[in-house]
C-alpha cells in the first residue's frame, strides 16, 4: 500500500510540476509535508538543500530522498518513477504540438499565461523556506526569534551570486564555513 501511495504522490506532483523545480517546492511540500506527514517542515527544508547539493531536478532527487526514508529503495524506485513518468509523456506530446504549431499566435499566448502562475508558485516556496531558516518551524516570527546570523550568511549568499556572479557552489560552501565559523564565535561568547 505504501508503494501506492508513493506513487501517486509523486505522479501527482511530476502531473502538476509546471516552471521547474522551484516551482514543485509547494506541491512536494503539500504531499509529503501536509499530506502524508512523512517528513516534518525541519525535515522538508533539510531535504530541498540536499535536494539543491546533489545533481539532478529537485523534485526527482526528493522522490528518491523520501521514498528511500518510508520504504527502502523499493520505495525510492516506486516515487521516482511515479515523479518522472508523467514528464515523460509530457514532454513527449508538447515537442510533437510544439513542432507542428510553435508559430501560432494561441500557442504562444497560453505559454504566456502559464509564467506569471510559475513565477507565483517560486516566490511561495521562497518564502516558506526562508521563514523557516530566519525563525524556525515552532516560533513566531518576530525580531527576537529571528536566526540573525543566517539572515547575515543570506544577505551575503545573495549579494555574491547576483552583484558579484560567483559560482553557485563557492557560495555554499562559503555559507557553511560562514555559518561554522560564526557558531563557533557563539559558542566561544557563551
Amino acid at each position: 500500500m505504501i508503494y501506492l501511495e508513493l506513487f501517486l504522490s509523486f505522479l501527482q506532483i511530476g502531473l502538476f510540476s509546471f516552471g521547474g523545480g522551484y516551482a514543485a517546492m509547494p506541491l512536494i511540500q503539500g504531499q509529503v509535508v501536509n499530506g502524508h506527514h512523512w517528513l516534518s517542515m525541519t525535515e522538508f527544508t533539510d531535504l530541498i538543500t540536499i535536494s539543491q547539493m546533489t545533481p539532478g531536478p529537485i523534485a526527482v532527487n526528493s522522490a528518491t530522498f523520501v521514498g528511500i526514508r518510508i520504504a527502502g529503495i523499493p520505495g525510492a524506485l516506486v516515487a521516482t518513477l511515479g515523479c518522472i513518468l508523467p514528464s515523460c509523456l509530457i514532454v513527449t506530446l508538447i515537442a510533437s504540438f510544439y513542432l507542428k504549431y510553435r508559430n501560432l499566435s494561441v500557442f504562444q499566448s497560453v505559454l504566456a499565461t502559464l509564467r506569471p502562475a510559475v513565477v507565483a508558485m517560486i516566490a511561495a516556496a521562497g518564502v516558506s523556506i526562508l521563514t523557516i531558516a530566519f525563525w524556525g518551524s515552532k516560533t513566531a516570527i518576530t525580531l527576537r526569534s529571528t536566526h540573525w546570523s543566517l539572515v547575515f550568511i543570506f544577505i551575503i549568499s545573495a549579494v555574491l551570486l547576483q552583484k558579484y556572479k560567483i559560482n553557485p557552489i563557492l557560495v555554499m560552501i562559503l555559507a557553511g564555513i560562514m555559518n561554522t565559523g560564526l557558531s563557533f564565535i557563539h559558542g566561544v561568547l557563551l
